[in-house]
């Protein structure tokens, strides 16, 4: 086929080689799919494809993109991968931010985009609410998709974050301290198998492979379409505040407190960004807190009015609304998150660590194009509770115990300063990690969502519960399609 003889050229002439298989895989996909559903290098569309995705140095070179209308065909294109032995990457939003996750040069990209059809059920699943979404949606069309019934589920706080990606992996809310993670809130998973087999996995049916995709990311098949339990929580109360360096101090302690206190009797919570001037030191806080209901100011983030903050703003509106305004537009600059989880009572050695940031980053502040960000998120000892509860569980096992999610979110301009930034952050991570272990104070859950390319979040996980996830995978992938030939995500390893 000559499209597909060009497309391999062109990779050749950029220093990518396609496997046999990738190519065998893709002459294959051609012939099964429309040309419109089947991309080659310097075909139309194919340059954008390859680069669409958040983080810019995740843009690489497949040998072809591939874009599935349904689950049948993610089945189809899995058989086929299945007997070429090619490799391959699954793009479900491209949100993913480190080289390969959702990417490859040489093999086929699965590209998800046409999966996006969403179903709100008022109460057809066993009469309680849901919504079920189609793999390639973003979450704010699942948002778009239950306001007119006054629902909301558990996802993405990001406008244009994917439905797969982040659900696979666990996926922390505003709400995590009532309803858990975003996987807790996981009906009915529908999924396509290594050897193209199509299952449904819910408590009752495939019950093993139904726990093991509550954080076990792509490691046993492609999910197609979620049902999502959603609740009626027809409004938020939001707050944002703003506070500047002599605050510094007093709002750790706060949100300390915080995360200790804030029991699952009502859902909220916050995301907490920091910025730094690296020649004055000084520290400046945006700290956002979301609440379920009308009830403004929300009560939950009193303390924080309290400190007081150098600006506020609050209001109430939709979740449609809401998530409509945070949005994240893909490619504009590379990226790099990296993360670790402290006691919430270790104040004073947080306090250190936000402080160390600020000295740290003052060794790269000459690279161009450079943010330099502090994230904090709160893990209360109620967000464990519901996987605990619902007879289920996840994989994570995760104590009642109140943590910090403390992390590093770094942006630049340049591939060239790709090595000295990643080189940079895991120096620090590992060195304000390993002395909090020595102290006492860590804990081991690295949330994949926010953790670095050379962070393995199944490996700090409780060994009977890696054990049980690759007994699994021995179940529902026994050729290890997923784990060999599937590139992206984290895996859990041999």
């Amino acid at each position: 086929m000559r499209r597909s003889t060009l497309g391999f050229a062109f990779l050749w002439s950029v220093g990518i080689a396609a496997s046999t298989g990738s190519s065998e895989a893709c002459s294959q996909l051609a012939s099964s799919f429309t040309s419109q559903d089947v991309l080659f290098p310097n075909s139309s569309h194919y340059d954008a494809e390859r680069k669409n995705f958040w983080d810019q140095r995740s843009a690489a070179f497949p040998a072809c993109i591939v874009f599935p209308n349904s689950a049948n065909q993610v089945a189809e294109a899995i058989e086929i991968l299945h007997s070429t032995k090619a490799e391959f990457a699954i793009r479900g939003g491209g949100h993913m931010n480190f080289p390969g996750s959702n990417n490859i040069d040489g093999g086929v990209l699965l590209a998800l985009n046409k999966l996006n059809s969403i179903q709100v059920h008022t109460n057809s699943y066993q009469s309680i609410p849901s919504v079920s979404v189609d793999a390639g949606s973003k979450w704010n069309e699942v948002y778009d998709a239950l306001s007119p019934y006054g629902l909301y589920t558990i996802g993405g706080r990001l406008k244009t974050i994917g439905v797969p990606g982040l659900t696979l992996i666990g996926g922390l809310h505003y709400f995590t301290n009532k309803y858990g993670w975003t996987a807790d809130n996981v009906l009915e998973y529908h999924v396509v198998l290594g050897n193209g087999t199509q299952v449904v996995a819910n408590r009752t049916t495939h019950a093993d492979l139904y726990w093991a995709l509550k954080g076990g990311a792509n490691n046993f098949g492609i999910v197609t379409r979620f049902v999502f339990q959603a609740y009626k929580i027809p409004t938020l109360s939001t707050t944002t505040m703003k506070f500047d360096n002599a605050s510094i101090d007093k709002f750790i302690e706060t949100i300390s407190q915080y995360t200790i206190h804030n029991d699952g009797a009502l859902g909220s919570g916050p995301v907490t960004t920091m910025s730094c001037n690296t020649t004055t030191k000084e520290i400046n806080v945006e700290f956002i807190g979301v609440q379920e209901g009308g009830e403004s100011p929300p009560s939950r983030f009193s303390a924080f009015t309290a400190i007081p903050p150098t600006e506020i703003f609050n209001n109430v509106t939709t979740p449609k609304d809401w998530h409509n305004k945070f949005d994240t537009p893909n490619g504009l600059s590379r990226i790099l998150f990296g993360h670790h989880t402290i006691h919430a009572e270790a104040v004073d050695r947080l306090k250190e660590i936000i402080h160390a940031w600020v000295d740290a980053t003052s060794e790269i502040e000459d690279i161009e194009g450079l943010a330099s960000g502090f994230v904090l998120n709160t893990f209360p000892a109620s967000a464990a509770r519901p996987a605990q509860v619902n007879g289920v569980g996840n994989i994570f096992g995760v104590e009642e115990q109140p943590m910090i999610l403390w992390q590093l979110t770094t942006a630049w301009k340049n591939q060239v300063d790709d090595l000295q930034v990643t080189s940079w952050a895991r120096r620090f991570l590992d060195y304000q990690h390993t002395i909090n272990q020595e102290k006492g104070l860590s804990t081991d859950l690295i949330y994949a969502g926010d953790a670095a390319e050379w962070q393995n979040p199944f490996s700090v996980l409780p060994s009977h519960n890696l054990q049980r996830l690759k007994t699994v995978r021995a179940v529902y992938d026994p050729d290890l399609v997923f784990t060999r030939q599937n590139w992206g995500g984290f895996k859990l390893g041999s």
